[in-house]
């Protein structure tokens, strides 16, 4: 199939964008599941979550963007089609069209309380700010750390990024630099960049607009998939990661929420009544990268 990633278009799956794998065979075995994180720097479960109820807070958040009049008239609301031009639809926050019950029902479902509560071995919470997208035709987003955006709360922070449909990887799905979470080759990146905060610091948040460039330069590698309604992804704050291009013209519906152990300190900006992002980028990537010497 042919794909677009970054700048370059390319074969999916090949050498450049192999397969992610699912871990679902290790669910129940705590032990086995972090030994895999380690291994791969991301944990795959398929059918985590119930697929009608996923599909059912898609249909709300579909509803809702008509009513904003960013579908296309005159299509299927559950083609989910962008118009012509686009038309960018804000649904990220603590409020609105993300904390729907619905939409809730997904994001804090009780699989993923279970979930992390085991693998924390204690009480798991969730930061109220939900990071709800819909990514139009040419959209992508670069490779990056999520540690730059949220870094100032728990070491045991960790994204969770949940597809609402079926989404083949054409259409702009998250792919995962597998060992960049551990290779000594992204060690430098991980000293420089991987310290950073975007308000702290006025840096820009991705790190590459071209991933390829990444694993060519520090090692690692590309690995992508289709995805279900129900799926799940699970990575860590120093895992990096990128989507590839929607290539569709189709929202790619998705949502990025965060767990972390209750007893740990939370990142201020995150929490119910925080400030979210408040600085201003000052300073380009390409030239920091320059004096990191990476």
């Amino acid at each position: 199939m042919q794909i677009r990633f970054g700048f370059r278009e390319l074969e999916f799956p090949s050498d450049q964008l192999g397969q992610l794998r699912d871990s679902n065979a290790l669910l129940g075995d705590v032990k086995a599941l972090w030994q895999r994180f380690d291994e791969d720097g991301y944990l795959l479960l398929r059918n985590l979550l119930e697929r009608e109820t996923v599909l059912n807070a898609r249909n709300i958040i579909l509803q809702h963007m008509q009513s904003q009049q960013a579908l296309q008239p005159d299509t299927p609301l559950l083609q989910g089609v962008m118009p012509r031009g686009g038309k960018s639809v804000p649904m990220m926050g603590r409020k609105g069209i993300a904390r729907h019950p619905s939409v809730l029902a997904v994001l804090e479902h009780p699989a993923l309380f279970a979930l992390f509560e085991s693998l924390f071995a204690e009480p798991a919470l969730t930061f109220p700010y939900k990071w709800l997208r819909g990514v139009g035709n040419e959209q992508y987003t670069g490779a990056h750390f999520d540690f730059v955006y949220m870094g100032r709360g728990s070491p045991n922070l960790y994204t969770v990024w949940i597809p609402f449909d079926d989404l083949s990887i054409v259409r702009g799905t998250l792919a995962i630099c597998r060992g960049s979470h551990n290779l000594a080759g992204f060690a430098r990146i991980r000293d420089t960049y991987g310290k950073m905060d975007v308000d702290r610091d006025g840096i820009e948040g991705w790190f590459e607009r071209d991933p390829l460039n990444i694993v060519e330069r520090f090692g690692g590698q590309w690995l992508g998939s289709d995805y279900r309604a129900g799926d799940v992804i699970i990575f860590g704050m120093h895992t990096m990661h990128a989507s590839t291009t929607n290539l569709s013209n189709r929202f790619r519906l998705s949502c990025d929420v965060r767990f972390q152990p209750a007893s740990d300190p939370v990142d201020e900006r995150w929490k119910r009544g925080g400030s979210g992002h408040y600085g201003q980028t000052t300073r380009d990537i390409a030239r920091a990268r320059a004096e990191w010497g990476i």
